[in-house]
């Protein structure tokens, strides 16, 4: 059987068997680490293999880990990344170097351990983490950056013992398992801090701040707030790149810093990754040299395949895509958005059905024209639900039966000075990549 075959075989295997989060919501979510602990286990505990970097947050987790991973391949380290979920293609969660792992690996591992995750049966998440990790081990990684899926104290990656751990910000999402308060949001996140390993928080927010205090105390793990140390702002971006001026404890840097990812939230990222690599470089001793950083931030695209966030995908009208689907991540992008000039904005919209939309709708702009669209997923909204609970709002449009028919409508609409924003959930951004 070809490998293509065989790959869509088990593909279909570990999406049809296995709970998935993504696909399915809450029913997936599982409550404790014992499946994951018992396939590591299995497989030799190969998260012990390597030297990690682990990330929790609401929003830029993402954005953070694929920075670091490009700063790492620039200096020439063997770097695995570790991201969910995928936009296109289930390979891009694993990835060394920018290189997916293959179909092949894939396989090969779902075939050689099927009778323990008949045994174990874990979720989809939790098969896919311990593939990581195992595959990670084989192929000697320097270095790999994990990103938490979901939370972080009952995360399957939770399992990993890092050499840092970063937790970006904390916002309202996925209340259902993480608690209704800021507060209890971040204790759930502060989950992935360990004894004696160096944290660093990248936004200092009066309600979560303590809670990672206490936590990072309990554990005696250094803290470091980023904002403490570096102020970034930007000062100017094209489609290619975005320039900041960087200030490191009250001093301006002389040289601009260039990063060839864009979006009005990416300050607050960079700021979190120059905290992590001041304390990887003088806490930890990794050998980092700033002509690699610079090189590494300028270009994290081409580096690590970074896709689906604040993205031009078509010019004439503009055609825009961001990921971004809670309060928090959807405010800076709205914000963003009411500051650009076009003639008119048209919004292709979508969402998952286990959001409490109304809490994302005032971000919204009234004067828009919406296109509402359900996600090819099961766990979409139906667009026609989406459209009645965006009408109280003032936000009004047609139900598209898909989301690209949605955009179809959007470009017959849209004239060439409009502006056109897909987005709402990383599953309509994925159908239009």
């Amino acid at each position: 059987m070809h490998i293509r075959q065989q790959y869509r075989e088990t593909l279909d295997f570990l999406y049809s068997q296995l709970p998935m989060f993504q696909r399915i919501g809450p029913a997936a979510f599982k409550k404790d680490l014992t499946n994951i602990i018992a396939l590591l286990d299995h497989l030799g505990n190969p998260q012990q293999q390597f030297p990690s970097i682990h990330l929790a947050g609401t929003n830029g987790k993402g954005s953070v880990a694929f920075m670091l991973a490009a700063i790492f391949q620039a200096h020439g380290y063997k770097t695995g990344l570790y991201i969910s979920p995928h936009y296109k293609d289930f390979r891009e969660r694993i990835r060394i170097n920018g290189q997916y792992t293959s179909r092949q690996y894939i396989v090969d591992f779902v075939d050689a351990h099927k009778a323990l995750l008949e045994e174990v049966r874990p979720s989809f998440f939790e098969i896919t983490v311990a593939m990581a990790f195992d595959y990670f081990a084989k192929q000697q990684v320097d270095i790999a950056i994990i990103e938490t899926g979901l939370g972080g104290r009952l995360d399957s990656t939770n399992v990993l013992h890092p050499i840092l751990s970063a937790i970006t910000n904390i916002s309202y999402d996925h209340q259902q398992f993480l608690g209704d308060t800021l507060e209890a949001i971040a204790g759930e996140k502060a989950g992935i801090i360990k004894a004696g390993v160096p944290v660093v928080i990248g936004e200092n927010q009066a309600a979560t701040s303590p809670v990672f205090l206490a936590k990072a105390k309990s554990l005696g793990a250094p803290i470091y707030f980023a904002e403490a140390h570096f102020q970034v702002d930007e000062i100017r971006s094209d489609e290619s790149f975005t320039h900041f001026q960087v200030t490191k404890e009250g001093i301006i840097q002389k040289e601009e810093l260039t990063v060839d990812l864009q979006g009005p939230y990416q300050y607050r990222n960079v700021q979190t990754v120059l905290a992590c690599l001041d304390v990887l470089k003088n806490q930890l001793n990794w050998d980092l040299k700033t002509e690699h950083i610079k090189t590494g931030l300028s270009q994290v695209r081409s580096l690590t395949r970074f896709i689906g966030r604040w993205q031009v995908i078509g010019h004439k009208p503009m055609i825009l895509c961001d990921s971004a689907h809670n309060v928090g991540g959807l405010e800076v992008v709205m914000q963003r958005l009411k500051e650009m000039s076009y003639q008119q904005l048209h919004i292709v919209l979508g969402t998952v059905n286990d959001k409490e939309v109304e809490k994302v709708f005032p971000l919204f702009p009234a004067d828009a024209r919406y296109y509402f669209a359900k996600a090819d997923i099961p766990r979409g909204l139906d667009a026609q639900v989406l459209r009645e609970k965006a009408s109280p709002f003032g936000l009004n449009g047609r139900a598209y039966t898909s989301v690209k028919n949605a955009l179809r409508a959007a470009k017959r609409q849209a004239g060439g000075k409009d502006l056109i924003f897909v987005g709402g959930s990383i599953f309509v951004v994925a159908e239009v990549l």
